[in-house]
């Protein structure tokens, strides 16, 4: 468990503020929630962000938005700088009623860099605001999360999948596995996380990778221990999903 301030634990009184704090990898934060809206970065490392319905990962490419009032805890993983910003309840940057993720380009970058500087001047902070605010409007908002499943047999198949991403655990295999047909996992699959067998996993593999390349493993072993069979179908699939290669984003760049 890491260190925890008073403003970390329990309920976040609602006044905007900031902060930024080097981190070491497996930190923790405890369940807490805030009665403001927050935005989490990370310009090094990752931070993965659990509810109790879904994970959420928040690197130097990607933010979480957490709404105003959700239950949440942090885990670090590679040694991390997390960029820290609140915004009143009326101030409603990100439509939705969870966490979501949002993309973060260049600009919005150095915005939340600036924005959780020590010490700020008032002034400058309302400015520079101002201008993330219309960014965020406008930023995309990113599909990559896990959804935590409900129902005990989908439980039971994603479990046997994150157990050991290294196999290539087919929809036919995991139906056997589970005593059901391949349509009613199909099904499950769309019911509870709105996505396809294949897009789940390759998010896991995606999410899980992320997690490992923070850690510092290179990108051939963060690959082979998600489950690609190359090196360049990783790096592939990686750019697609993230905008970005697995080695640049070892880098944090």
């Amino acid at each position: 468990m890491g260190t925890e301030s008073a403003a970390e634990l329990g309920t976040v009184a609602a006044e905007p503020w900031s902060t930024t704090h080097d981190h070491l990898a497996g930190e923790v934060i405890g369940r807490h929630r805030h009665d403001c809206h927050q935005l989490l970065y990370v310009s090094a490392g990752v931070l993965a962000v659990r509810t109790g319905e879904a994970s959420f990962v928040a690197s130097s490419a990607r933010a979480v938005w957490i709404p105003a009032g959700v239950w949440h805890e942090h885990r670090v993983h590679g040694h991390s700088s997390v960029h820290t910003l609140a915004f009143a309840v009326d101030d409603v940057l990100v439509r939705s009623a969870g966490p979501v993720v949002v993309a973060v380009d260049a600009l919005v970058r150095e915005l939340v860099i600036a924005c959780s500087e020590p010490s700020l001047p008032r002034p400058e902070a309302r400015r520079l605001r101002a201008v993330l605010r219309d960014r965020l409007r406008r930023a995309l908002v990113e599909p990559l999360a896990l959804p935590a499943p409900d129902n005990p047999l989908l439980r039971r198949a994603c479990a046997l999948v994150t157990d050991d991403l290294r196999q290539p655990r087919t929809a036919a295999w995991l139906a056997r596995s589970v005593g059901v047909s391949e349509r009613t996992l199909a099904r499950l699959f769309r019911t509870e996380f709105g996505m396809t067998y294949p897009q789940w996993r390759t998010n896991v593999r995606v999410f899980r990778a992320m997690v490992l390349l923070a850690e510092g493993a290179s990108v051939s072993a963060a690959g082979r221990a998600c489950g690609w069979a190359t090196t360049s179908a990783f790096i592939d699939t990686f750019s697609r999903t993230m905008g970005r290669t697995p080695g640049t984003y070892r880098l944090g760049r």
